[in-house]
């Protein structure tokens, strides 16, 4: 069966001034979420969880991120 509707690409946004991408990794557990980190308080805002590499792409295309991402530990 053909779909007839398709996905909607819809890019997110963030407040590019003040906050940067990151991914914020476990060290005990390996857990990784990627979120965004306020750049005055340093407080990190979780976004979604990352399982896989295909996980971090989904999250730079859903917020149209280019480039690589920072690891905070």
């Amino acid at each position: 069966m053909m779909g007839l509707f398709k996905k909607k690409s819809i890019t997110q946004s963030y407040d590019r001034e003040n906050k940067i991408p990151v991914i914020k990794a476990s060290i005990c557990t390996g857990e990784q979420t990627a979120g965004f980190k306020d750049i005055h308080t340093g407080k990190i805002e979780e976004v979604m969880l990352i399982r896989d590499p295909s996980d971090v792409d989904c999250f730079k295309t859903l917020y149209g991120i280019e480039g690589e991402i920072t690891k905070e530990y």
